[in-house]
C-alpha cells in the first residue's frame, strides 16, 4: 500500500488520523498492523501512539505548522511600530519623499532611510498587510486630524482672517512645496485588453527638483523653483519675491511644515508685519489648501509627458505648466471649486 504523506493533509484530517491510530492501539494491534491498515509510514504511527502515551488525547492534536509569529522579522517591534505611527501622521511629501501616496515601495525607502533596511517590495506588502494596512483611495483627512480644530478653522479662524484682508487691502495667498521627479508617469494609457502598457522609464538619470507656489481665488499663482534642499533662506527668498510681486499687504496660509514655524522665518515676517503675516491651518489637514490641487495638476500634467533627463529640462517643463497657469486664472480659480476648498472661494 502507499504511503499517505501526512505534510499533505489538514491539520483536522490529520487529527482524524491520528485518532484512527489511538484506537488501533487501545485494541492491542501492533505498529505494523496499523501501518497495514491506515496506510501511514511507520514513523507517523509509532510517533503517534507515543505522544498518546505520553499525554492522553489532548496530545495528538497537530500544532500549528509554521514558524512561530515574529519569528524572522527583521524589523524590531518599536521600529515597525515607529514606521506605521510616520504613515498615520505623515504624507511622503511631507518627508520629502519622492512619492505622493504611501505605496509599497514608499514605505520600503522610508524603512531603508530610517534604519539602513532595504526589504524586498513583496516583504513590505507582508509587513503593511499584517498591521492591518489595506491599499486605498485616500481619506479625507489624516487619522490625527481633529475635528473640533477643523471645525474652528472653517467657522471662526479663516472667516476672522478674510474680514481682516478685506479691511487692511490684504491679499489672501495659499501657499504649500512640493518635490519634482522625472519618473513620476501617472495616469493610464490605452492598449489591448490583456496587453499591460509599458511605460518607459529614464533609468540612471533620475532628476529632483523643489518647488514651492502659492495661489489666490482670484486666480493668481506665484512659484520658485529650487534646485538645493528647500530651507528657512528659500522660504525668506520667495516671501521676498512674493511681497515684492504683490504691490500690498500678503496674509499667507502654509501648512504645518518645521521650516514654516522657524525661528528665522517668524523673525524675518514680524521685521515685515506690515508687508505680510503667516497664518496656518490646522493640523494634519492637506485637504483644507487650496494649493495641494495646484500641485496634483502639475505632476498629473508633466507624468503624462516623455520623461526629461536633465535637471534643466525638468525646471523647463515646469515652469512651461505654470506660465500656462499664470495666463489661465479661470484654471486656477477652478481649484477653489472643490467642495473640500470651496469655503475659501
Amino acid at each position: 500500500m502507499e504511503k499517505e504523506n501526512a505534510r499533505k493533509q489538514t491539520l483536522e484530517q490529520l487529527h482524524e488520523r491520528r485518532k484512527q491510530v489511538v484506537r488501533l492501539h487501545k485494541k492491542a494491534l501492533g505498529v505494523m498492523q496499523i501501518v497495514s491498515m491506515t496506510g501511514l509510514s511507520y514513523p507517523a504511527v509509532r510517533a503517534c501512539i507515543d505522544l498518546f502515551d505520553a499525554g492522553g488525547w489532548p496530545a495528538i492534536r497537530p500544532a500549528l505548522r509554521g514558524r512561530s509569529p515574529g519569528m524572522g522579522r527583521t524589523l524590531t517591534q518599536v521600529q515597525e511600530d515607529c514606521i506605521q505611527r510616520t504613515i498615520i501622521d505623515k504624507r511622503p511629501e511631507q518627508l520629502k519623499m519622492d512619492f505622493f501616496l504611501w505605496s509599497r515601495a514608499a514605505v520600503g525607502q522610508l524603512i531603508e532611510q530610517e534604519y539602513g533596511i532595504k526589504l524586498h517590495v513583496r516583504s513590505v506588502g507582508k509587513y503593511l498587510k499584517r498591521w492591518g494596512f489595506t491599499p486605498q483611495k485616500p481619506i479625507k483627512r489624516a487619522y490625527e486630524q481633529n475635528p473640533v480644530a477643523v471645525q474652528a478653522w472653517l467657522e471662526g479662524e479663516y472667516p476672522g482672517i478674510e474680514q481682516r484682508a478685506r479691511l487692511e487691502g490684504a491679499e489672501i495667498h495659499w501657499g504649500d512645496e512640493t518635490a519634482l521627479v522625472n519618473t513620476d508617469v501617472r495616469g493610464r494609457s490605452f492598449a489591448p485588453a490583456g496587453k499591460t502598457p509599458v511605460a518607459l522609464t529614464v533609468g540612471g538619470t533620475r532628476q529632483k527638483l523643489s518647488m514651492i507656489a502659492t495661489v489666490t481665488n482670484q486666480g493668481k499663482t506665484r512659484w520658485m523653483i529650487i534646485e538645493e534642499a528647500f530651507d528657512a533662506d528659500k522660504l525668506i527668498e520667495f516671501l521676498g519675491a512674493l511681497i515684492k510681486d504683490a504691490g500690498k499687504k500678503v496674509f499667507l496660509i502654509l501648512d504645518n511644515l518645521r521650516v514654516h514655524h522657524s525661528k528665522v522665518v517668524k523673525a524675518w515676517v514680524a521685521e515685515r508685519n506690515e508687508q505680510i503675516e503667516l497664518f496656518y491651518l490646522p493640523s494634519y489637514s492637506p485637504q483644507l489648501n487650496p494649493e495641494e490641487r495646484l500641485n496634483a495638476d502639475l505632476k498629473q500634467e508633466m507624468g503624462r509627458k516623455v520623461p526629461v533627463r536633465t535637471k534643466a529640462k525638468l525646471r523647463e517643463a515646469a515652469n512651461e505648466h505654470m506660465a500656462m497657469l499664470d495666463k489661465t486664472p479661470e484654471r486656477v480659480i477652478g481649484y477653489f471649486q472643490d467642495r473640500r476648498v470651496r469655503y475659501a472661494a
